[in-house]
């Protein structure tokens, strides 16, 4: 299992590290019904990753056992590298010019106004319709079908994939649980940061990852 949880980490790390759902959470903490929409954000946030990851499991295993599902989820690494490659490339030449100001989705100037179950409505959008996080469950769910593991492996499997992929967004949720207003200074400073950096450390993380799901994919098929 220990193998398979190291295969997973990279991908948990490319929706992690999205920097649309961050920006997205902070904003709501920002907001008049931060406590309420920040944590439904993070369960809807959640549940998306979970629900495409063992979507893409079931699938998977419903392909011929053994040979098959490991090297079907080969093949998925391999492709979703050149995806990330692409996407990396992508969002390189996207990136703010000098004294260009970066553009935020323009859903963002609604955000306080946005409820708790709108909130979790909101997080499970953002997986589903994301070009890149949707693609990485998808892996991850084939990832775990392809290893010959136990049901609950898998399942624990996939835990840990969602709670790594969601760290980023969770953290801060707890931490203005825990401490309220204390912590809007750094928010917003962390708002501001993403906003600004967003496309080149996105661009080169997801090169980085790209290559390496490419190599673990043909080192499955080979």
């Amino acid at each position: 299992m220990g193998r398979v949880v190291a295969a997973l980490l990279p991908l948990a790390v490319v929706v992690a590290v999205s920097p649309v759902p961050l920006i997205t959470v902070i904003l709501l903490m920002l907001a008049d019904r931060a406590a309420g929409s920040s944590a439904g954000f993070l369960v809807g946030w959640a549940l998306g990753i979970a629900g495409a990851t063992i979507a893409s499991l079931l699938v998977v295993e419903g392909t011929d056992a053994g040979t098959s599902g490991r090297s079907a989820a080969s093949w998925v690494a391999v492709i979703l590298g050149m995806l990330l490659l692409g996407l990396a490339t992508r969002r390189w030449r996207s990136r703010p010019r000098s004294g260009e100001r970066p553009e935020l989705p323009s859903w963002v100037g609604a955000i306080d106004r946005v409820t708790a179950p709108r909130a979790c409505g909101l997080g499970l959008l953002l997986v589903a319709v994301s070009p890149k996080n949707l693609p990485v469950c998808v892996a991850a769910g084939a990832t775990i079908a392809g290893s010959g593991l136990s049901d609950a492996q898998r399942t624990l499997s996939v835990a840990a994939f969602t709670l790594a992929a969601a760290s980023t967004v969770a953290v801060p949720v707890f931490a203005h649980a825990l401490l309220g207003k204390r912590i809007a200074g750094p928010l917003e400073s962390l708002r501001r940061w993403l906003t600004a950096h967003s496309a080149p450390v996105t661009a080169l993380l997801l090169l980085v990852i790209g290559a390496v799901l490419i190599a673990q994919g043909l080192g499955g098929l080979a």
